[in-house]
């Protein structure tokens, strides 16, 4: 089953590095870019560009460079009309190390690129060239790339853009292509960043067919289980418990209504899920089932148990995760 990402959310999945994509629609306030990847140990430097183009030469309105020198930093600038700008430099608290996996987030605001790593704040980075120019996303040097998602892009006053397939290795760095008209998908509202385990979210509305919720997050070292719920305020009841146990090398698949469990689904192609390593969960609600994705590939299927699941209204994630990003 291909992967349909929700309208305004762009992922990318073990991309070859270097690598480069338009930004659809241009770069706005609100948006998000979230990166997923691994320092090798034998590493000199690498960069994320955001460009003005996909040329050579192009101006960069934020060059983001981790530089592994003896005095390990990270380096800002722009490059504008063929001329570098003044270096801006953050040499305390380098996050980045070698043979670590890493989760690399820029949130754009109205005046700068708000950075943040491994959860935590790091760097705020004052624009220099005005957002609409912004239309590219480059990432080279010494750097291997698990996932990468653009989030919150699309079509302006209010629509969706057409949602776009991901892009999987084997695709040779083509863009790809809108796989159906824009508007068949519920828009998403707003991204949570790195909300507090226990969440508890309310679905504004409740879940409507082919509403997609997207949770990224991290599991640590030690972690054995983690779930979560799709629940119908007005009764408690749980329409979809999902729950990857890591010391069975499990997920399970439930309900619980009228307080009573019913039977456990485990089956499983593969297991995605694995301490030290991220996630990215893509929940689809259909007209008859759940319809999951994990990291862009199809995982299960849950037919739906609760008939009225236009009344599941709340979200709650537990357990030994970190999560980054909860979006619906």
């Amino acid at each position: 089953m291909a992967y349909v990402p929700a309208p305004g959310y762009q992922p990318f999945y073990n991309p070859a590095v270097p690598f480069k994509t338009p930004i659809h629609g241009c770069l706005r306030a609100g948006m998000s870019v979230y990166i997923q990847g691994t320092i090798p140990n034998h590493i000199n430097r690498f960069a994320v560009n955001f460009t003005c183009g996909q040329y050579d030469g192009a101006d960069i309105a934020c060059h983001f460079n981790p530089r592994f020198d003896g005095k390990d930093k990270v380096v800002f600038n722009s490059f504008i009309g063929g001329s570098w700008g003044s270096e801006e430099k953050k040499k305390d608290s380098f996050p980045f190390h070698k043979g670590k996996s890493f989760e690399l987030t820029f949130m754009i605001n109205s005046s700068s690129f708000e950075i943040t790593v491994n959860g935590s704040s790091f760097y705020k980075f004052k624009h220099r060239i005005p957002l609409e120019r912004v239309d590219s996303l480059q990432i080279n040097g010494d750097v291997t790339v698990q996932s990468l998602t653009i989030a919150g892009g699309g079509g302006g006053g209010g629509m969706a853009a057409a949602p776009m397939a991901p892009m999987f290795p084997n695709q040779g760095g083509v863009m790809p292509l809108p796989v159906f008209p824009a508007g068949n998908l519920p828009v998403m509202g707003g991204p949570v960043y790195n909300p507090p385990v226990p969440y508890n979210g309310t679905i504004q509305g409740g879940l409507l067919p082919r509403k997609t919720v997207v949770i990224r997050g991290f599991i640590p070292e030690g972690a054995e289980r983690f779930h979560i719920n799709f629940k119908a305020g007005s009764s408690n009841d749980i329409a979809l418990h999902f729950n990857p146990r890591l010391t069975e090398n499990a997920v399970v698949r439930n309900s619980q209504l009228g307080g009573h469990w019913g039977q456990e689904e485990r089956q499983l192609s593969y297991n995605p899920f694995r301490a030290g390593q991220y996630f990215d969960i893509s929940l689809r609600c259909g007209m008859d089932r759940f319809t999951v994705f994990v990291n862009g590939q199809h995982f299960c299927d849950f037919a739906h148990r609760y008939s009225m699941f236009q009344m599941i209204d709340r979200i709650e994630v537990e357990g030994n995760v970190v999560l980054s990003l909860i979006q619906f």
